[in-house]
């Protein structure tokens, strides 16, 4: 063979190789686009809230935001018969206690939280065991005045308190003046930064709640509760009575609607605790001492059902705890509370 065939033939074979390998590259890219093309696209994600996902709003709580570090106010109010009708602000209260007082008489407690009620009241004097309360919520007290005992244990125990600093008087009411001083609360407030009260929470809230309804009827124990009827003494009763379509009590004293001055409509409540403890009158002028540190039983009552509980406080200053039968401790529904202390051996009918 010639040099020229040599030659011719070796350019044939690269000739064939660079077409062969052409070939492949082609059918590679075309491949590629087709799988490219079939390829579902990735979502386009950006800062365009109409782009993005839809999630549902996180449930949170009505009743007191979780997330807030302020401290409780507290506030004593009058609940002799003379004022019902007068009072002011109680719906606000996200807590409120009721404990017999001198003469047969309760008076109330109200725990408010990132409330803002324009007229609280009637505002009257603490005894020495209302403070206990205060404590547990890490409360700031407004009060006009107050037992020996309990004014000489607000020093003692350091309570930050407002002894009338703050009220008003109504004097349009036409009631004896020891029944007209009411707070709002930007009056309380301003009074509470005047005097460089502590208004961060060093306390957790004193209960637990939930975002979802409580069903108690499954609870051990559990009773039907559409009427609950609290004694407190021969001349004061309270009572609730359950609104099924509303999921909340009515509240009533001595069978008289309790009601606002302000909106006349008649108090409301989602949950109710209440328990027994016993007293007994220590002075002239009809004041008690409560036994209200150690342990007992009483009932949790919600959405037209009462469970049985039990109830410990350690000290005055520690929170009370209250569990169902079985050691847990309860959880109470998105809304307020009112917390019954009720003198030992009256009668409690729920039903």
């Amino acid at each position: 063979m010639t040099k020229k065939n040599k030659k011719t033939k070796k350019m044939n074979k690269n000739t064939i190789i660079l077409i062969v390998a052409a070939c492949v590259i082609i059918v590679a890219v075309v491949g590629c686009f087709f799988l490219l093309k079939k390829a579902p696209k990735s979502p386009n994600i950006s800062n365009d809230s109409s782009q993005q996902f839809d999630i549902k709003d996180e449930k949170k709580l009505k009743i007191v935001d979780l997330n807030s570090k302020s401290r409780n106010r507290a506030v004593m109010i009058n609940n002799i018969k003379t004022v019902w009708g007068y009072q002011s602000g109680i719906q606000d209260a996200y807590i409120v206690y009721e404990i017999i007082a001198e003469g047969g008489i309760t008076r109330l407690m109200a725990i408010y939280k990132d409330a803002n009620p324009e007229r609280i009241g009637t505002i009257r004097s603490t005894r020495a065991y209302y403070l206990d309360y205060a404590l547990e919520n890490d409360a700031i007290l407004l009060h006009i005045g107050g037992s020996p005992e309990a004014l000489s244990d607000i020093r003692t125990l350091g309570i930050n308190d407002l002894d009338g600093d703050g009220t008003f008087r109504d004097k349009s009411l036409g009631l004896a003046t020891e029944h007209t001083a009411f707070s709002s609360m930007a009056r309380m407030n301003e009074k509470i930064v005047a005097r460089k009260f502590r208004d961060t929470a060093n306390k957790d809230l004193l209960l637990n709640y939930s975002v979802d309804e409580i069903d108690l009827s499954t609870k051990e124990g559990a009773i039907p509760a559409n009427n609950v009827a609290i004694s407190f003494s021969t001349s004061k009763d309270t009572s609730f009575v359950y609104d099924a379509e509303a999921k909340n009590y009515k509240r009533f004293q001595s069978n008289k609607a309790h009601t606002d001055y302000v909106t006349k409509k008649q108090y409301t409540v989602k949950n109710i605790i209440t328990y027994q403890v016993s007293n007994s009158t220590y002075d002239y002028k009809g004041r008690q001492t409560l036994n209200n540190i150690g342990t007992g039983s009483g009932y949790f009552i919600s959405n037209g059902y009462a469970v049985p509980i039990t109830w410990e406080k350690k000290s005055r200053n520690d929170q009370t705890v209250y569990k169902y039968l079985n050691g847990e401790e309860i959880v109470v529904n998105d809304g307020n509370t009112h917390i019954e202390i009720q003198p030992k051996n009256r009668s409690i009918n729920i039903n």
